[in-house]
């Protein structure tokens, strides 16, 4: 569904040039709901946004269905992290998660209205229709923000850290309710998180990045069962073992080195190379096993 190829994004100005994404490359299923996470400043933002049309990329592409992304696809739609900031504040929440569809050709008034109530209803706010946003709590605010993309009906749905900003057991019923509507409406999700839990507990499949400039460190498959709750999920030992090897990944990032792998049979790690002096090095065989 999503392939990411040789993406770099530089940018410069004021005298000053940054290499945010140096040459990323992977790729994600349809029907797959993939994290990604990694050091803080590693251009997870800048991806995300080269990834939905919002930025062109230095170099490198992104295809979506085998069409080459060069401005914001039909096909997609993008949860931001700042919820307060992407719903309008004098619209009421029935009109702001209406007013993309207001985009879509073919879409008429009633066909709007039948889909604003169907995603409400789906995030739990059935009756929320007439309140303004600022009349909502934060994690009502940021459901408001994801009935508005699923009311898109994407093929793509990209979360930026949707819940960064919000308690943690609001964090926890909003993480549910992506897996639920994942399996329910058999989307394709790309998940990008700062917290280790969150990616784990979440996907079917955790990217790690490196330090910026950024390239892919680890494709791990996670082989957590297909029902996931809060309460049985996070203490069983697998999920302790695959947390503690994406923990120790993104230390590795930060010194930009790469841990040896020990997470399972399934983690698809690629040929960890550094540099040393100007000249290529394997890095791994100087890390601690996991095991």
């Amino acid at each position: 569904m999503l392939d990411v190829r040789g993406l770099r994004k530089v940018y410069e100005g004021s005298g000053r040039r940054t290499e945010a994404v140096r040459d990323l490359t992977f790729t994600v299923e349809a029907g797959e709901l993939v994290c990604l996470v990694g050091p803080s400043g590693c251009g997870k933002t800048t991806l995300l946004k080269c990834m939905s049309g919002l930025l062109a990329p230095t170099s490198g592409e992104v295809t979506l269905g085998g069409r080459k992304v060069d401005g914001p696809p039909p096909g997609m739609a993008f949860v931001f992290q700042e919820y307060g900031r992407s719903l309008f504040p004098w619209m009421r929440v029935g009109a702001n998660v209406e007013l993309p569809l207001k985009q879509k050709k073919g879409l008429g008034a009633a066909r709007r209205k039948e889909l604003v109530a169907d995603a409400l209803e789906s995030v739990g706010l059935a009756d929320a229709a007439g309140a303004y946003p600022w009349q909502l709590s934060g994690g009502m605010q940021q459901r408001v923000a994801i009935a508005r993309a699923l009311a898109y009906e994407p093929d793509v749905l990209l979360m930026d850290e949707p819940f960064a900003a919000v308690d943690a057991q609001t964090r926890a019923d909003l993480e549910d309710l992506v897996r639920r509507l994942w399996q329910e409406r058999s989307m394709t999700v790309l998940f990008v998180t700062h917290d280790i839990d969150e990616a784990v507990y979440l996907g079917e499949r955790v990217i790690v990045l490196s330090k910026s400039p950024t390239v892919v460190q680890e494709q791990l498959k996670v082989d957590l069962p297909r029902e996931r709750d809060q309460l049985t999920t996070r203490v069983t030992p697998r999920f302790a073992e695959l947390r503690t090897h994406v923990y120790e990944q993104i230390q590795a990032a930060k010194r930009g080195a790469v841990a040896a792998p020990g997470a399972g049979e399934e983690a698809e790690v690629a040929k960890a190379v550094g540099t040393a002096g100007g000249v290529p090095v394997d890095v791994r065989k100087d890390m601690p096993p996991l095991r």
